[in-house]
């Protein structure tokens, strides 16, 4: 599938498309450093996306994905989405304030009955269907609802693009951010080779942006911080080297007159990406 975002939604290009469903769960302003991913733990896509879509579930995510493949957005990439909870990471905490949340659907973790495999919803597994493992974080053995190749490649194609386009600095498991509460997505969901496969996918080049209107730039990231004398002209390429809440430190890659090399902070809302 080839995706694009427009408007902090992905959009297909090629590939099916891409539904969006909005929920009622949605929170302020966000400016993504981090990917968690999750599973959902339910019987199917649709009841995820109902359910995260109900007011009276508090949760959401930005997007679901389907065992076919089919991507549902909830949440606009540039809006917090209540997926992760009590969570930190990399001396952040809360990390609804700082991530983008995928939800796999996928039925989790189950209970060995006879043959197969039981979810908590009391549907059966066989065994091909399951991959039998301990979680990293635990030394009971458990069966874990086996991933599809289709949700998989199109959590990565989404993936890639998010990755581009918001300077995202790692993908994490829901496991990660708050292990002694949570579980997935579990041994079952390949972490290292999807990680491997996403930062081998990435573009060599960081993405350039420009200002929608002439800008002058700041010495910090807020407006206690003095403007420099030199002012950013509309549509002047320049890249995002560092992010710090609703602010952007950006590099020109063109010369400014009188000022070749400075650096500055602006507001991201400001800054479109090129091409």
């Amino acid at each position: 599938m080839t995706i694009k975002l427009s408007h902090h939604k992905a959009q297909s290009i090629s590939g099916n498309p891409i539904l969006f469903s909005r929920s009622s769960n949605i929170g302020g302003e966000l400016i993504p450093k981090y990917l968690v991913i999750h599973f959902t733990a339910g019987q199917s896509a649709e009841a995820a996306v109902n359910w995260l879509c109900r007011k009276d579930s508090k949760a959401s995510a930005h997007v679901v994905i389907g065992r076919d493949g089919e991507i549902t957005q909830l949440i606009p990439f540039n809006r917090v989405a209540f997926h992760a909870g009590a969570s930190s990471w990399e001396g952040l905490s809360g990390l609804n304030q700082y991530s983008i949340g995928i939800e796999l659907d996928n039925a989790g973790r189950l209970n060995k009955v006879g043959d197969q495999w039981q979810s908590w919803f009391g549907r059966m597994y066989s065994a091909d269907e399951v991959v039998e493992a301990a979680h990293r974080n635990d030394t009971r053995l458990y069966g874990w609802h086996a991933y599809t190749e289709p949700q998989i490649q199109a959590a990565l194609d989404l993936a890639v693009v998010l990755f581009n386009r918001y300077q995202l600095l790692d993908v994490v498991g829901h496991d990660d951010i708050s292990p002694r509460r949570k579980w997935d997505p579990g041994p079952a969901f390949p972490m290292d080779s999807f990680r491997s496969k996403l930062l081998g996918r990435m573009e060599l080049h960081p993405p350039e942006f420009a200002p929608i209107r002439d800008l002058y730039l700041r010495s910090g990231p807020g407006y206690q911080h003095p403007v420099l004398h030199s002012q950013l002209a509309k549509d002047t390429k320049v890249e995002v080297v560092s992010t710090e809440g609703m602010w952007s430190l950006i590099n020109p890659l063109e010369g400014i007159e009188g000022d070749e090399d400075i650096q500055g902070w602006v507001l991201s809302r400001h800054l479109r990406r090129m091409g």
